[in-house]
């Protein structure tokens, strides 16, 4: 029989910002906390860590985003071990750096899949899983409001329809990925940054995922966010960055906790606790 523990997950959370997610949630969250990470070694290490320098218990299973039998198998553990999910931390993501030799196309590819892709197969798998109230939060970052403004005009429009679909967005991901392909992003109005674009999916993926859910008089009461956590010291950010990891993971536990009847932010990008225009 299933638990009626309530339960967090947190994707890409063995280190960095996702390992704070996970501290802050194991202190703050009245149930338990899934540490979710590509490889198991990872994954363990990182629940080791987490006991040894705060005292507190999180647990672990495998996820990769960029493997749907992972995410399959993630969702029937929750259902049989909990019967369902209250907080869904889509945190997993990559970025290359500027000087990276990696060709465009693959750079695009390889980010795409785990930072817009990654995330939006979890939302698919997972959604059926959230209980009443449950919270979503879609880790992005502002460069996706930069990004945006680099894209063609049409482009920029094409992403603020506030019509625009999911089956649109990834249409547009979609042809972003063939125009790396061949070389011809520019001349289609498309930037070279790939992060950018990914976290331009991803902000606008939430505030259709906002939407739609909205719809659902039973399930209208589940909140999902876009969150950008700022420029944080992780093996993301880099050395330089303004921001701890910890600090970083303020928001996003913020919005994983935000209380019952809330009305905002809903479907918003987030940063500093505060709600941010886009587009």
């Amino acid at each position: 029989m299933a638990s009626v523990t309530k339960v967090a997950v947190v994707t890409g959370g063995n280190r960095g910002l996702g390992l704070e997610i996970v501290r802050s949630l194991c202190k703050k969250f009245d149930g338990d906390v899934i540490l979710a990470a590509r490889t198991e070694k990872d994954g363990w290490e990182a629940v080791k860590q987490l006991r040894r320098e705060s005292e507190v218990t999180a647990l672990f299973h495998q996820l990769d985003v960029c493997n749907p039998t992972s995410i399959q198998a993630l969702a029937a553990f929750l259902k049989k071990t909990y019967g369902g999910l209250d907080i869904l931390v889509n945190n997993a993501g990559i970025m290359f750096k500027t000087d990276s030799p990696e060709p465009l196309s693959a750079q695009v590819q390889k980010t795409l899949a785990v930072n817009f892709w990654g995330c939006l197969d979890c939302c698919k798998v997972l959604f059926p899983c959230l209980r009443p109230g449950a919270r979503v939060v879609n880790v992005t970052s502002m460069y996706c409001r930069s990004t945006l403004r680099d894209c063609s005009p049409t482009l920029r429009a094409r992403f603020t329809d506030p019509a625009l679909t999911i089956g649109q967005l990834e249409s547009l991901m979609t042809h972003y990925q063939r125009c790396a392909n061949s070389g011809t992003c520019h001349v289609n109005g498309w930037p070279t940054f790939a992060y950018g674009v990914s976290k331009i999916g991803v902000t606008m993926m939430s505030a259709i995922q906002q939407r739609e859910i909205a719809k659902d008089r039973e399930r209208r009461d589940i909140v999902i966010n876009a969150c950008c956590p700022g420029w944080c010291r992780t093996e993301l950010g880099g050395s330089r960055a303004v921001k701890s990891a910890a600090q970083g993971a303020d928001t996003p536990v913020y919005l994983a906790l935000l209380p019952p009847g809330c009305t905002s932010p809903q479907g918003a990008l987030v940063s500093d606790r505060t709600v941010h225009s886009f587009g």
